[in-house]
């Protein structure tokens, strides 16, 4: 049972943080901090479960902090602004 090694978890979340330094967009660090809260639950003990259900769980987590961080630090300036209304539209 070596994935049950919090430290383990650890390191690859250092090493997913690392990734975002070469390649940002937010991905590899909400699967870094994913990864470093079931790190630390397998740590402390908190987690029992096995490790496919630590994998989903590991997973939903990441989805649920990269939305956090999108809504938090919101669209970088160099990503395409989507227009939805023309400046010559007239809608009175």
């Amino acid at each position: 049972m070596i994935w049950a090694n919090g430290w383990l978890w650890i390191i690859a979340a250092l090493l997913l943080a690392a990734l975002e330094l070469a390649m940002p967009g937010w991905f590899f660090l909400g699967m870094a901090v994913a990864v470093l809260v079931m790190g630390a639950a397998l740590l402390l003990g908190l987690w029992g479960g096995g490790l496919p259900m630590a994998l989903v769980v590991t997973a939903v987590l990441t989805g649920v902090i990269w939305v956090v961080l999108r809504r938090f630090f919101g669209t970088g300036a160099d990503e395409v602004k989507i227009w939805t209304r023309d400046i010559n539209d007239n809608d009175r």
